[in-house]
C-alpha cells in the first residue's frame, strides 16, 4: 500500500493497531498524539519492523492542531490518501450530572476535532482521490445510560460521517465510520475506571456480545485498513 496515512490516538488502542497495521502494509503514517514519548515509541517499533513513520504531538482541542497534523504528513511524506480519526475519550454522566465542561471536551476531541481534520485534509484527499476512515462506536447507533455525551458525540459523528460522505464523494474521496462494541483498549481506564470496576465490565460483555467476548484492536484495524484500501 503506497499510501501516506493520518492516524490520530496512534499511541494506544485502535489508533495504534491501526497506524502499526498500515505501516505493515507498506503505507507512510504520520502518527498523531498528545506525548511525543509514547509517539516516538510507536514510532521506534514500526522503524524496527522496516515500516515508514513520522509523529506529531499535538493537542486535538488546539486550534492550529489540524493544520499541524496535515502540514506535519506534506513535510514527511508529501501528501495525504488517508485520515483515520480514531482517537476519542468516554465518560460517564447522565442528563443531570454532565456539565458543561464535560460536554464541551468530549463533544471537542470526539466531533469537533475530527470535523477540523477532515476539513484540512479534503484537498489533499481529493488530489488523490482518498480515503477518511472515522473510528465511531455501537453508542452511535444505540443509546446507554450513564454516558449521555459519549452517546450524542459518537452519534454526531456517524450523521458527520454521511454528510461528508455525499460532499466528497463527486471529488473521488470515501468517507466511512466504523463501530465497533466494547473493545480491549484503554479507553474506559483512562476515564477513571479502576481494575476491579473495568475487569467487571469486561466479563459482562461476555454476556452483551453475541460472539460470547469483547473486540480486539487488531480486529477493528483490519476493517479501517480494507475501507481505507483500493480492495
Amino acid at each position: 500500500m503506497e499510501k501516506t496515512v493520518i492516524v490520530t490516538g496512534a499511541t494506544s488502542g485502535i489508533g495504534r493497531a491501526a497506524a502499526e497495521m498500515f505501516a505493515k502494509e507498506g503505507a507512510a503514517v504520520l502518527l498523531t498524539g498528545r506525548s511525543l514519548e509514547a509517539l516516538s515509541e510507536v514510532e521506534r517499533g514500526i522503524h524496527a519492523g522496516g515500516g515508514r513513520a513520522a509523529s506529531c504531538a499535538a493537542d486535538l482541542l488546539a486550534d492550529d492542531a489540524a493544520g499541524r497534523i496535515v502540514g506535519a504528513a506534506v513535510a514527511a511524506f508529501g501528501g495525504v490518501d488517508v485520515l483515520v480519526n480514531a482517537a476519542g475519550i468516554i465518560a460517564t454522566g447522565a442528563i443531570d450530572t454532565t456539565t458543561d465542561e464535560g460536554w464541551d471536551q468530549m463533544m471537542g476531541i470526539n466531533l469537533k476535532a475530527p470535523f477540523r481534520l477532515m476539513r484540512a485534509a479534503a484537498p489533499l484527499l481529493a488530489a488523490r482521490k482518498g480515503a477518511i476512515v472515522n473510528v465511531s462506536s455501537v453508542n452511535g447507533l444505540r443509546a446507554f445510560s450513564g454516558v449521555l455525551a459519549y452517546c450524542v458525540s459518537k452519534a454526531a459523528m456517524d450523521h458527520l460521517t454521511r454528510c461528508a460522505a455525499l460532499e466528497l464523494a463527486p471529488q473521488g474521496v470515501r468517507v466511512n465510520a466504523v463501530n465497533p462494541g466494547v473493545t480491549v483498549t484503554n479507553l474506559h481506564r483512562r476515564s477513571g475506571m479502576d481494575d476491579a470496576r473495568y475487569a467487571a465490565f469486561l466479563e459482562r460483555s461476555k454476556e452483551t456480545h453475541p460472539l460470547g467476548r469483547p473486540g480486539r484492536p487488531e480486529e477493528v484495524a483490519s476493517l479501517i485498513l480494507f475501507l481505507a484500501s483500493s480492495r
